[in-house]
This record gives structure tokens, sequence and C-alpha cells, in this order.
């Protein structure tokens, strides 16, 4: 589609009335007038309230540009206008993650509006989208339409009554029937995308028709002159898609329950004016809110965070910011450092994002703290090869979150990627965790994937990393691409537990529920001491599985003689040291032990744990199982050693409440939109505040 500017009389005149519109003479909608902005003449007329805007030259245009990382946010035009069409051309300069691109109507403010989204998630999406009093809802959504970075797009939106229609590149995509609001003015906004838009187009519609979708809007339309909207058949189903659960009785699914339920309410519901409410859009303010002994109760997370110790600048190289152990192979933590974040003796705190924001190049350790909530944050790159122990992955230490000495504490709707060592380690006695809705996932293995980085740096120095030089030669006969496949899976999920035996470990207590595991080979958990609950969890090791098939047995002989640690663990939930595990209506899949009982000696009984299983689903090598673990011939039986009959320690029943799903529908459920993992939600803050939905 051709952009160059058309200097002609219209354009002339379309810009009288754009100057015309912003003094606010007259309102186009109303009058039967249209405007059109190409930015030429600067961005007077439009209102920034977020974001860094600016009027930059773009091939030798002038463009609207918003350069900052955050959400931004600008409106121009009248909070009366009605019925009218807004249409821009987009180009998205950094998808900056996974983030959105609006061009927004009937914009009051930035908690009301209707917009035309870009979405590039999985492999691309359109969606009709609405924001009122601060949540936001999908109306309409289509999937796989490929979106690129310096693409130029036309977008239109077009609001007709109680219609609401997306055009892009001119042709109809979505359509939605929504009555929330009315009138208001035009807005183009982005979530973390950094966007330039031109040529905005504001156009009467007139007095309010009936204006129907198509049949379905997830049909590939044609490439020509889109039809008439006005005479489109209605469908049966407009199929509208929420992003957000939009009953009460949905929400109550995400309610605070567990072990964590008595008494942990976070930094509390308050508002976003108050001083202890902080928005953290830099390390430096990250480091202020959580200096020991500050004031703080809620943290807000703006946007994604580098937290590397050298990405750090010099004022937050201070607590509760520390440098961690020095990276060693991977060629960008090499680059950033890695940082410790210690958060010590904290009694009431909300760490959040509305916007599913990640934090890279960080190990979080909370320290006596108490009443402590962390809630729809990503963690991510704090993986590296290991050639220093071997590949036993004993050095770095480097953990996403370790709770230790610290009581009541929800981690929620958070993912966490491959790291080092554990995902999240919870030890020193503590007690009241709950870890709900989160995703734990390996490395995607994309082209440019992390764990794909790593193994191109070691591929093109093969003679100053020992070990993989090793696989790769005809010793072992390893090629790069199933080095990378086995190194794409995470080793260790969770320990509860750090040492053995410790006269704490006892009082551990831990929830895990409508948690989602996917390639993680070990530590579902592994416990020592102490009681651990994990219902409504799906253990998804499918294809790792099928990837330890491929590792021949002379390759392993090949591998151990060496004293190189390279392959794949098998293992679910564990429980030792008489701890007490329950798994319950939850699926297990491609795990060659789900349950173990003994990893030290299974001939020494104070080592064994007491574990079992109740409704849960278990899959492998295409043998499938429904039931407990002490039905006969259960493939659930916990192994090696003799079983201790279950029990609870300390407790003869479970302190709270709870609901668990049929197993059935649970991997489905927990991978959908609303499912489990950072940024599955589009929430308020004020929701993500909350603990109880009812």
């Amino acid at each position: 589609m051709s952009r160059n500017k058309r200097f002609t009389k219209m354009m002339i005149l379309a810009i009288s009335i754009s100057l015309v519109l912003s003094l606010g003479l007259i309102h186009p909608v109303q009058a039967g007038g249209w405007t059109q902005d190409s930015f030429e003449n600067g961005d007077a007329q439009w209102t920034s309230t977020s974001g860094s805007w600016s009027v930059v030259q773009d091939q030798g245009n002038a463009v609207y540009y918003q350069s900052g990382k955050s959400e931004g946010r600008s409106s121009a035009g009248d909070a009366e206008w009605s019925n009218y069409v807004i249409a821009a051309d987009v180009k998205v300069v950094d998808f900056n993650g996974s983030t959105r691109t609006y061009v927004a109507g009937r914009y009051a403010d930035a908690n009301n509006y209707y917009a035309a989204s870009l979405y590039n998630s999985s492999g691309g999406k359109l969606e009709i989208r609405k924001k009122v009093n601060g949540s936001t809802t999908t109306l309409a959504t289509k999937s796989d339409y490929k979106l690129a970075v310096d693409t130029w797009y036309n977008v239109k939106l077009e609001m007709n009554g109680s219609s609401i229609n997306m055009y892009v590149n001119g042709v109809l995509e979505l359509s939605a029937t929504d009555t929330d609001m009315t009138k208001g003015s035009a807005g183009l906004v982005t979530l973390k995308s950094l966007v330039m838009y031109d040529n905005v187009n504001i156009s009467n519609i007139g007095d309010p028709t009936p204006v129907t979708p198509p049949t379905d809007p997830t049909t590939e339309p044609s490439t020509g002159t889109p039809s008439d909207p006005s005479t489109e058949t209605p469908p049966t189903d407009p199929g509208p898609e929420p992003t957000e659960p939009d009953q009460t009785t949905e929400w109550a699914a995400y309610n605070l329950t567990g072990f964590a339920a008595a008494n942990t309410t976070g930094g509390g519901i308050i508002s976003d004016t108050d001083s202890r409410y902080m928005r953290i859009y830099t390390a430096s303010d990250l480091a202020l809110a959580l200096k020991k002994g500050s004031k703080t109760k809620v943290i807000e997370i703006m946007n994604d965070l580098d937290l590397g110790w050298n990405e750090l600048p010099a004022a937050a190289q201070a607590a509760p910011f520390s440098a961690h152990n020095n990276a060693l192979t991977h060629p960008v933590l090499m680059k950033t450092g890695v940082s410790r974040v210690s958060i010590d003796n904290f009694d009431g705190l909300t760490i959040f994002s509305a916007n599913g924001a990640t934090i890279k190049h960080a190990a979080f350790t909370f320290k006596r703290s108490n009443n402590v909530i962390i809630r729809n944050l990503a963690f991510d790159e704090l993986w590296e090869w290991d050639e220093a122990t071997k590949g036993n992955y004993d050095k770095n230490d480097w953990d996403y979150i370790t709770v230790e000495n610290s009581s009541n504490v929800w981690i929620d709707h958070a993912t966490f990627h491959k790291a080092y060592d554990g995902l999240v380690d919870v030890k020193k006695g503590s007690t009241g965790v709950t870890i709900s809705w989160s995703s734990f996932v390996g490395d995607d293995q994309g082209p440019n994937s992390w764990v794909t980085q790593q193994i191109n740096a070691l591929e093109a120095n093969k003679s100053a990393y020992p070990m993989y030089a090793y696989l790769r030669s005809n010793a072992v006969g390893m090629s790069k691409e199933q080095i990378i496949a086995v190194a794409a899976s995470q080793k260790k999920g969770h320990l509860i537990g750090a040492t053995e035996f410790a006269s704490d470990n006892a009082d551990l207590e831990v929830t895990l529920h409508h948690n989602y595991y996917k390639d993680i080979q070990d530590r579902m958990p592994r416990l020592r001491g102490g009681n651990v609950h994990a219902y409504n969890i799906v253990m998804d090791n499918a294809a790792t599985w099928e990837l330890k098939k491929n590792i021949t047995s002379s390759m392993s002989k090949a591998i151990s003689a060496k004293g190189y640690h390279f392959g794949i663990t098998s293992n679910g939930a564990i429980s030792t040291e008489s701890g007490a595990v329950l798994l319950e209506n939850s699926v297990i899949l491609g795990v060659q032990y789900p349950l173990r009982n003994n990893q030290a000696d299974e001939s020494k009984s104070n080592y064994t744990g007491k574990i079992a299983a109740i409704d849960t689903i278990y899959s492998l090598d295409g043998s499938n199982f429904r039931g407990n673990s002490d039905d006969a011939k259960s493939p659930l039986s916990p192994v090696p050693a003799s079983l201790k009959p279950f029990s609870w320690n300390g407790l003869t029943a479970l302190p709270y409440s709870y609901t668990a799903e049929d197993p059935a529908r649970l991997q489905a459920r927990l991978i959908s939109t609303s499912g489990a993992g950072a940024g599955q939600l589009s929430w308020a803050p004020a929701q993500w505040l909350a603990t109880s939905y009812n």
C-alpha cells in the first residue's frame, strides 16, 4: 500500500479541518465532516498521557512515534464523538516481547475505550478489545495472522451504535457487538511495543444503523474489496473470546487458597496515589522500593526489567542488589552479569505487573519476610551451559525465586523459563507458601532462543569447552541439534528443604495447584520433611521423554566414562526424609518415575518419604491409567523404597478448603487464554491486589 503524502487541495482542506478540530470549533462526527493527520505539521492536536511520543522522520515522511517501552497513550478529538471510524497506518518498530498495539476509539480515558489490536502472540493475532473501568476484555479475535516488524498495516476501527468492526489493509477481519461505551475521542495506545503511526483518518458514519458481523470471524476473508458490512448475514454465534474471566464464578477459581490462604494479603488493596504504592520503570526504582526498611507495600512493575549486575546503573549497585556468581559460558550473561536481589524483613508486600512484564538476569531471595505476594510476572534468561561442574549444575546457584525463613507467601500467575539451578525453591522452615496458576517451561529451541544462542557460541569455539567438544566428537556422536534439544528442557523444578535432615524441615508447608510444568525433568516437587499438597497440576514431559530414547546406551556410557553429566532425568513428585506429598486430580505425561519416595538410600527408612496420588491421569509409551497410587498394579505406586503409609506431618487434615477439578479437562484449561502463566489475564491493577473474587 502506498504511503506517499498527497499534497493536494484535499489534503490542505483536511489539515485545515484538523486544526479547527483541535480548537474545538466543530465536531466532525456530528457535523458530517472528516479529518486526517499526516503529522507533517507536528503533533499539537494530540495529547499524550503516557509513553514517549514525538514526530520523527521515517524514509522522508513525518510519523508519530511512541519510543517508550512502557505503556504509551495519546488521544485527540472530542469526548462527545459517537459513531465514527478511526483508521491509521501502523508500523511496529519493536514488539519488545509479547505486546499489543492499538488504534482506539470512544476513548474516554486510559481505563475506558474500544480498540483494534495487533497482538504478536502465538504467531500473530487480530483482536477487538474493550477496556472498561480498567478491566480489559477481548470481544473478538483472529489467530494465525502473521505480524512483522517494520511493516505498515492500515488498521481501521469502525463504531456504529453497538456494532464494532475491525479492518486491516481494507479487509473486514473482525466484528463484535457491545454497548458499554457510546462516545469518546480517538486514541493511539501501545502496550510496551515501539510503534510509528501515520495518516490517522477520522470520518463520520452518521446515525446508528445495524451492522452485522460476518458469519465466521475466523474464516479467511477475500483479498478483494470488502463487502458492505450492513449487508452481511448475521452469524448464529458471534464467538467472542474473552482473555479475562467475565463472571464472578470464573474469577473465584483464582482465589488464594492452600497453605498461604490464612493471613496472606500482601500489601493490601491500596490506592495508586498512596505513597506506599510504587510504580517501577527502572532498576533504580526497584532498588529504592525494596531497600530494607522501606515503607513500600505495593510494587507495580510497569515494563520489562533487565537486572544483570553489569546492566544496573552505579546508583543501583547496592543493597538490595548484589553481584551474583559470574557467568562463564553464555555470551549474553557474560556481558550483562547476574544480580542477586535480597528482599529482607518485609511484612506485607505485593509485587505484580498488570501487563505480565518479564524480569531477566536476576535471582530473588525472600528472607525473614512475611505476607508477600508475587503475581503476573515472567522470569527469564538465567541459564548457561555448565562446563565448571561437568554438567552437574552445582556452581552458580541461580534460582529465580528462593524463599527462606519466611511465611505466608503467594506466587501466582507467573512464568518461569529455563534456569541454571531451580525455578522456585522453598527453604529453612518456610511456612504458608502457595504457588498457583503458574507455568514452568523449558526453552522453545527457536533460531534465536536462549539455549540456541548458547550452543551457537560453544559450537563456534569448541576447543574452549571440553565437555561440549566431547559430545560433538565421534566418541559420543551428538549433533548440534541433538544437544540443543536435550539442553532445552529444565533439569530442576522445586527443591523444598535444602539441607538434609535440617531441624526446620518439619515446618515446611507448600501448596502447588493449577501449575503447568512443560519439559521439566525433575522435582515437581522434591521435598525433605514437612508437607506439600499438589492438586490440579500437569507434568507434560512427553516430548522430553521421546528425546531421552534417542540417547543410546553407548552414548550414555561414553559420557559417564569421562565424568560428564548430559542426559535427561525423568522424575515427577518426590518425597524424602519422612516428608508428606499428596498429589490429587493431576496429569503426568511422559515421566518414567512419576512418584518417588527415596533419593539417597532405599535401604535406609529415614531417607524415605510419604507420598500418594489420588485420581491422577498417567501416560507413558502408549499406556494410559487413571486412578490412585494404591490401586492394584498402579503405575503410580511410589519407588524405589518400601512404602510408608501416607499421613500429614503435624496435621490431622489440611487447614484449608479447596476444589479440585476433573483432571481430564485440566491440560486444556491450563494452556487456554485464561490459563496458567503471566500475561494470561488482562486485569486492572486493583484486581491483581485482591486475593478473593467471590
